[in-house]
């Protein structure tokens, strides 16, 4: 994977309004309330809310927010937000993923499916894209800081992450990528977090295992379009496709 992660949601490539991280922090605290439903509040024997907490931390989201949301996913009243996932096509065949947190599944199933035929795609049947992805853990850390200066380097960076734990790594222009398996991704986050790392983002991801190039300046305008769509959608936490954006 070294050398060809043209890993897409690169949202180390977007810089975030603070309208973009509430909606961020909003997006984690379902996924938050969902994971604590499924496996209980306590981070040391529910990995999904132990990785959650570290994507959370990775989206500079305090501290207090996120005791906050477990307190609130732990009591009676939590609101019962169920997980659903789509696949389907974009132009040209580009295959996407989108996961979504909602409290009414027929509203939501009735956006996603408007935006896929809106912008040039189809929705699927369950499975039918599944299968180019695989699940990794994810860390970008960026070369240099707001002020431009660089504060990473690269070659320490990669023994470090491999010496925390990592699978794999990758350097990309501004910024770096490391792999981990899923469930050492808020192990290795500590870790290298203890060496003085700061992560532009840290998630458990769908890494696709091959990229599709769009030709057609059409065909580009709506992908990003569906993408956009998509991601501003209060129901849909995560967003996965194999376009390759370069």
């Amino acid at each position: 994977m070294s050398g060809h992660s043209k890993w897409h949601n690169i949202q180390a490539k977007k810089s975030k309004t603070d309208a973009a991280r509430a909606k961020i922090f909003t997006k984690i605290g379902k996924e938050m309330m969902i994971a604590i439903r499924e496996g209980g509040p306590n981070p040391e024997s529910n990995s999904k809310l132990r990785d959650l907490i570290a994507k959370a931390k990775a989206n500079n989201v305090p501290n207090d927010n996120i005791e906050r949301t477990i307190k609130k996913g732990s009591g009676t009243d939590a609101v019962a937000y169920e997980e659903l996932v789509y696949e389907g096509y974009g132009p040209s065949g580009v295959a996407v993923i989108v996961e979504a947190a909602t409290d009414n599944k027929n509203r939501t199933a009735g956006d996603v499916r408007h935006y896929f035929d809106k912008f040039g795609g189809n929705l699927g049947q369950t499975g039918c894209v599944g299968f180019l992805f695989s699940q990794k853990g994810v860390i970008i850390i960026f070369e240099n800081d707001e002020y431009g200066d660089k504060v990473v380097d690269g070659d320490k960076l990669m023994e470090d992450a491999l010496e925390c734990g990592a699978a794999d790594f990758a350097e990309e222009e501004g910024y770096y990528e490391i792999y981990t398996e899923p469930d050492d991704l808020s192990a290795v986050c500590e870790d290298l977090e203890k060496k003085g790392y700061k992560f532009e983002s840290a998630e458990v991801a769908k890494v696709p295992a091959t990229y599709v190039s769009l030709e057609s300046e059409d065909d580009k305008k709506m992908m990003n379009l569906l993408i956009e769509n998509l991601e501003e959608n209060d129901d849909i936490v995560n967003v996965w496709h194999n376009w390759d954006e370069n």
